[in-house]
């Protein structure tokens, strides 16, 4: 069997599922996943999953790669593939792999021409996209996936080893809440300052909390939330994804917007307080009970995955607000208590 979720960090996690419960329902069936580079090391962690197959970013766009990536999938002789990104370039690798059986969306969750590359089509009826890419399923006789949903996100190793004296360190003993301030839209931004003052606020209660960052520009918020909390918050190490999770791993509470981090620290089995405002809460926040997802506004204009878009939506989420969902989620996970983490 084949999966094609090729991006970004945040949809390949809340794709892993599926993943699951494809090896799940049947243990001894081969599973390829086809994925871009940037979420590779997460799907390659992921224990429902023999081989990761990594294609650049724009490899739909270039004849020489895409017929390198018929050649290798063509050594799979696959019989079923998966299509949950239902996308053009999502569709083509399916219909390059060459299964007998494609199962994708029908529109609207598909969209371009990948309805034209699947076999099957399938009309979802769940709002939320764990639930929906699980129908892909159906097709194949399987419907008890919604009794046990798991991730199965791994953290090698060499991950832990790398993050161990950092969370060792004396200002971490009595646990922390991580924050990460990145969004891959600028309309998914809650702004910085209101961070900086959820840490003053979990410092009062004896809670350091931990700035993750990704990239120059994230880590020009980080080392803003930490000068403005007047050091309630410490940055994190620069990070591999693998690092990422292990820190998060670790943490009592993640607090932040839909991103890659978010979704992981949800994997992990971390409570997380979710803010949204550019994309709905109902339908990508971390699934399951545990979570606080915080939504006063939703923001479906066009340009909302513009560069400097305006982040109004967000705007409207109060600071006050997010510090009481910590305060209930951390009271319902004291130090003490051992959070229960996927496999």
């Amino acid at each position: 069997m084949l999966i094609v979720r090729l991006s970004a960090v945040g949809d390949c996690v809340q794709t892993m599922p599926l993943a699951c419960a494809v090896r799940d329902a049947w243990p001894d069936v081969h599973l390829t996943w086809v994925v871009e580079k940037g979420a590779a090391p997460l799907v390659a962690n992921c224990d429902a999953v023999d081989r990761a197959i990594v294609v650049p970013k724009g490899f739909a766009t270039s004849p020489r790669l895409l017929l390198a990536l018929r050649r290798e999938l063509c050594r799979g002789s696959y019989d079923v593939s998966l299509d949950p990104q239902g996308l053009t370039k999502s569709g083509l690798v399916a219909w390059l792999s060459g299964a007998k059986r494609r199962i994708g969306f029908a529109p609207p969750q598909a969209r371009e021409i990948n309805p034209w590359c699947q076999t099957e089509l399938v009309t979802s009826h769940t709002r939320h996209r764990i639930t929906q890419y699980l129908e892909l399923l159906r097709p194949l006789g399987l419907s008890t996936w919604t009794n046990n949903i798991r991730y199965g996100l791994n953290v090698p190793s060499d991950a832990e080893n790398a993050i161990a004296d950092f969370v060792a360190q004396p200002a971490l003993r009595g646990g922390f809440v991580a924050i990460n301030p990145g969004a891959g839209w600028d309309s998914k931004r809650w702004p910085v300052d209101r961070f900086a003052e959820v840490a003053l606020d979990l410092a009062a209660h004896g809670i350091k909390s931990v700035v993750t960052w990704g990239g120059r520009e994230e880590e020009g918020w980080a080392k803003t939330i930490v000068e403005q909390s007047r050091g309630a918050a410490i940055p994190a190490p620069s990070t591999s994804l693998p690092e990422l999770a292990a820190l998060l791993k670790h943490a009592r509470l993640f607090v932040g917007s839909d991103t890659g981090s978010l979704h992981m620290a949800a994997a992990l089995g971390v409570p997380c307080v979710a803010l949204f405002g550019a994309s709905s809460g109902v339908a990508c926040g971390p699934f399951g009970s545990g979570h606080m997802i915080l939504q006063e506004a939703q923001d479906e204009s066009p340009g909302r995955k513009r560069k400097d878009a305006d982040n109004w939506a967000m705007q409207k989420i109060a600071a006050n607000s997010v510090c009481a969902a910590c305060d209930r989620l951390l009271r319902a996970t004291p130090p003490s208590t051992t959070v229960a983490r996927a496999a």
